[in-house]
């Protein structure tokens, strides 16, 4: 597989107003809605500051202001027509954009070369930054071809953020877990220097709203592999239950039931069981129906929706939430994976795991 980084130039600055109005025209946007996009656009008349002197008003003829909420909206209206030629697979999120695909023979090489043409001959008006565009070759049997856009021959990296995500060629999460566990022993450092309660009350819901989220951070796509990179978000949350007064001399177990706690462990699995219930039952069924495949075993007597499970070849499969998620799904009752609602599920789970800490 091979994953390519692209990243364009000045972004949100660079999109034409005219273009724009005219490809919300021919998506089929009613009059009024576009008459309200094109009077947010204009009347912005910026001028320079130059030692003392001013330059005149001009009017901005480019540019989605960043901030806002209509912004990335306007923007992917704008890429829309983005990669509608392309013969691999195009993921695009906002400003970042992802050609992805195999490539174990010349042709594979030759789809996604001509992928990467076609984007680049896309705009005139929005250019990609090469220096900043890479390419990572994932898979041990990787062919590791070269890419080129344009005349620049592209950069191979072997590790990249990706929405937040630090993620490597091998596909481990060990960095993103060390940046994870970094950021929030940062906010950790900064609560015990400027934060003068010692109060249970106050430091639990500090650390639940400022340290937690970076353990946790798109856990269901970065969940650990390895049992060090568990203990390092562990040791987190134990320095945390440390620091109220009265803990310091109990056991973690002790620290977490007086504090209404749980491990990060249990808390990984609980929002697993919540994205797969999604997958099959929620709102994304129908990518739930491409990622799951529902067991036709007969003896299905724990739930009427339990999983198959896959059959895998590396040994990195098995922490995808795809699969290691699946068995303890299978052991949920039948009235936990048979409501109607999330908030029914979400209560029936933690009945059901209230013996875990």
């Amino acid at each position: 597989m091979n994953l390519i980084y692209l990243d364009f130039s000045k972004a949100f600055d660079t999109v034409s107003h005219g273009e724009l109005l005219v490809k919300s025209e021919k998506m089929g946007i009613d009059m009024k809605t576009e008459r309200s996009i094109r009077n947010w656009l204009k009347g912005r008349l910026p001028r320079v500051i130059l030692k003392g002197e001013l330059s005149g008003w001009k009017e901005v003829t480019s540019r989605v202001p960043q901030g806002s909420v209509l912004g990335p909206i306007l923007f992917n209206l704008f890429i829309t027509d983005l990669g509608t030629k392309s013969g691999k697979v195009l993921i695009k999120f906002a400003d970042d954009t992802k050609p992805e695909g195999i490539a174990n023979t010349e042709k594979d090489w030759d789809i996604l070369q001509e992928d990467l043409d076609d984007l680049l001959n896309w705009s005139n008006r929005m250019i990609f930054n090469s220096e900043k565009c890479k390419v990572m070759h994932l898979g041990i049997s990787n062919k590791n071809f070269c890419y080129k856009l344009g005349m620049h021959h592209m950069e191979v990296t072997e590790d990249e953020k990706d929405l937040g995500i630090l993620v490597d060629h091998r596909l481990t999460v060990s960095r993103q877990c060390d940046m994870a566990v970094k950021k929030a022993n940062a906010v950790l450092g900064c609560i015990r220097r400027g934060i003068s309660s010692r109060d249970k009350e106050v430091l639990v819901s500090l650390y639940k709203a400022l340290v937690r989220p970076h353990l946790e951070y798109c856990v269901q796509f970065c969940s650990p592999m390895f049992k060090k990179d568990e203990f390092k978000l562990e040791q987190v949350q134990r320095r945390a239950t440390r620091m109220i007064p009265g803990m310091e001399n109990l056991s973690y177990e002790r620290r977490l039931k007086e504090l209404g706690l749980f491990i990060l462990t249990k808390r990984r699995l609980r929002g697993d069981m919540i994205a797969l219930y999604k997958y099959i039952r929620g709102i994304n069924t129908r990518e739930g129906e491409e990622l799951f495949q529902l067991s036709t075993s007969v003896g299905t007597r724990r739930n009427g929706y339990k999983l198959a499970i896959r059959k895998f070849r590396l040994e990195i499969r098995p922490r995808f939430l795809t699969i290691r998620g699946v068995k303890f799904w299978n052991s949920l009752p039948r009235e936990a994976v048979g409501t109607k609602d999330i908030s029914g599920f979400k209560t029936k789970l933690d009945k059901f795991m209230e013996g875990m800490i």
